[in-house]
């Protein structure tokens, strides 16, 4: 009942604001004195007039839109919807006279131009301005609703006046709640310095940040940029430190939406701001063709690369995405947050482990992906050489028979989620992934499906990384643990990564192996004294770094890219090309069956040795001493001369 007296009244308002303007404009027009012609068309066509006008709001959308949230988009509608209304009323004045002489009632429609113009003018000016007027109330009845929040407002400086800068500046004008109230913007750009945006002032430079929080009391700083290089919020992060300014980020490019910054989710500076480079430009139309409308399948779907390549698949509109996972609960994990962002998508998940053949055949012949995602690997370097035979199993025969599974079913594409560490390979799990990228190259050769690999180095945040165990230490009041002072890594992101994975599948012909640019590789004891700082710490006073030395089957520094490749560049700036060679399927075959034997071996030495012979440009690790060698009661021989791949 409220709801329909709410919208009975805006429709009487709207009504109201209408006839008021026709009339008026009718007055303006005649100097306030209508002739007797003039006040009997205008009393003729009002009821007409208004009615039309209103009419074009409502086919317009323009009543359906909540006054109280009113904005430029809303005001540009109803111009649009009286512009219209206004150009069928002078279209009718222009007709008028050729019409009149058939039908007599039809000279009334010459209303004069000068009452269109003002008619138009005023119907704009008064519908919008109910509305805004509307708007205004309510935001001053939330803010002395709120007053006790602004006592506890902090004093914030705004850090970068663009686009993202005046979308914080609205939203904090109208988000009292949030208990910021800004001092003022500092921005690098010299064009904006003194200008307002939403009622704040740019005031200086952000060179100039620790003079001025100093001279205006803020209590903290807010990095108001949506797509800020690392660099820059390094800068940011050591002119707060000076004056002990607490610095905040607002949203990351990827968490805005609609035009909208949520700045309930502002958030300290994390180490992914400080790695940070320019969004992924994706080539969207071949994505679309990619993956929209297909059957998608993607394996260790409940995994940090899995799930995240689902969420992004589905943004896509696939036809259906299967979800493979051997682990139950991740499976449900990410199952359950996939029904309620894409609650019309077919999504099917699959408990199957993809070293199962009888159960992935069973799935593939079910589900009948047209392109599949192989994220599904042992990936921890010093577990594999702990778990040696695992790692074969898994990461070489697991993908072995996924990727016979595409080819036996038909699949249109396979991407192999590899890694760098199977460039000139010192681990078990490196090695490992090299076999598989030879068989999926090879098997490309001899299938309609088209096979491709992608590497790429460290996801920030996955499973098993060094930031959750740098800060769980933290957390613990350290030491925090660095395997060597000059070990180095590629970082990216985990979006990032699948973006460039989802792109280079679309690209590729088949037999490639694809390597994104990971920027440039970052030492991990600066990646340790980072979040030490960011978690509110001195590195070395308060937090101590200790290297407990290098551990099986880590290099120091990782590659992207053998010599032998000749890294090409192709239509994607992030993404380069490698065409090694593909190895033959007799060759590659016979090495699978010589690993085969060693699946259970659990001697990393032996492991390695056979390995070696597979992929010969295998190192040996940075380790000293090697791990111990485990006696087994039965393995299979080394043979003389192996089946080594070319």
């Amino acid at each position: 009942m409220q709801r329909l007296a709410l919208r009975s009244t805006q429709v009487l308002i709207d009504l109201a604001v209408l006839a008021a303007a026709f009339a008026l404009a009718f007055l303006a027009r005649f100097d306030g004195a209508l002739p007797h012609p003039a006040f009997k068309q205008f009393m003729l066509l009002l009821p007409y007039v208004v009615a039309f006008q209103y009419g074009m709001l409502v086919l317009f959308g323009v009543t359906n839109f909540a006054w109280r949230y009113v904005s430029l988009r809303e005001v540009w509608r109803i111009g649009l919807a009286l512009g219209a209304a206004g150009a069928v009323l002078l279209t009718g004045r222009l007709l008028s006279p050729v019409v009149a002489p058939a039908f007599g009632y039809a000279k009334h429609a010459a209303i004069p131009i000068g009452v269109d113009i003002i008619d138009f003018t005023l119907a704009f000016l008064g519908v919008a301005g109910v509305r805004g007027f509307r708007r205004i109330l309510a935001e001053r009845t939330t803010r002395s609703g709120l007053a006790s929040h602004r006592s506890a407002a902090r004093r914030t400086l705004l850090i970068g006046a663009g686009q993202a800068g005046a979308m914080v500046a609205r939203e904090i004008a109208s988000r009292p709640d949030l208990g910021i109230t800004p001092v003022g913007f500092l921005d690098d750009d010299n064009t904006k310095l003194g200008l307002e945006i939403h009622g704040i002032k740019v005031i200086g430079r952000i060179d100039e940040l620790p003079g001025l929080a100093t001279k205006l009391g803020a209590q903290q700083g807010l990095i108001s940029m949506a797509s800020v290089p690392g660099e820059t919020v390094r800068r940011i992060l050591k002119l707060c430190e000076g004056v002990g300014l607490p610095v905040k980020i607002i949203p990351g490019i990827f968490e805005i939406l609609d035009g909208r910054v949520n700045l309930s989710r502002i958030r300290p500076v994390s180490i992914e701001d400080l790695l940070g480079r320019p969004p992924v430009q994706l080539d969207v139309p071949a994505l679309e063709a990619f993956i929209k409308g297909k059957r998608v399948l993607v394996t260790g779907a409940g995994g940090s690369i899995g799930s995240e390549l689902c969420r992004q698949i589905a943004a896509f509109e696939p036809a259906s995405l299967s979800l493979v996972e051997r682990a139950e609960f991740h499976l449900f994990t990410i199952h359950s947050e996939l029904v309620k962002r894409f609650p019309d998508l077919d999504l099917r998940p699959r408990i199957c482990d993809v070293c199962d053949s009888k159960r992935l055949d069973g799935v593939f012949a079910e589900d009948r992906p047209e392109v599949v995602f192989h994220a599904a690997a042992h990936k921890h370097v010093p577990m594999m050489e702990w778990n040696p035979g695992e790692a074969i199993k898994n990461n070489v025969f697991g993908t072995r028979k996924v990727a016979d599974a595409a080819h036996k079913h038909g699949a249109g594409a396979f991407v192999l989620i590899s890694t760098d560490k199977a460039v000139n390979p010192t681990s078990i799990m490196g090695t490992t992934k090299r076999v598989a990228e030879m068989y999926v190259q090879s098997l490309s050769r001899q299938s309609k499906t088209k096979f491709l690999a992608v590497r790429f180095g460290n996801v920030l945040g996955s499973a098993g990384s060094v930031i959750p165990i740098f800060q769980k230490q933290i957390e613990a009041g350290g030491p925090v643990t660095v395997t060597h002072p000059e070990m180095k890594r590629y970082f990216m992101t985990i979006p990032e990564a699948c973006q460039l994975v989802m792109q280079a599948g679309a690209m590729g012909d088949g037999g490639e192996i694809f390597v994104l640019d990971m920027g440039t590789p970052m030492k991990i004891a600066d990646l340790a004294r980072d979040l030490i700082r960011l978690s509110g710490f001195e590195p070395e006073v308060d937090i101590r770094i200790e290297y407990s030395g290098i551990r099986p089957g880590e290099k120091l520094f990782e590659e992207l890219g053998f010599d032998a490749e000749k890294m090409d560049k192709t239509g994607h700036d992030k993404i380069f090309v490698g065409r090694l060679a593909p190895c033959e399927m007799t060759k590659v075959e016979a090495n699978l069956s010589f690993l085969a034997g060693f699946t259970a071996c659990q001697s990393a030495a032996e492991v390695r040795e056979a390995l070696q012979k597979v992929v010969p440009e295998m190192h040996p690790d940075a380790t000293c001493p090697p791990p111990a060698v485990v006696q087994e009661p039965s393995r299979p021989a080394l043979p003389s001369e192996p089946v080594l791949a070319s």
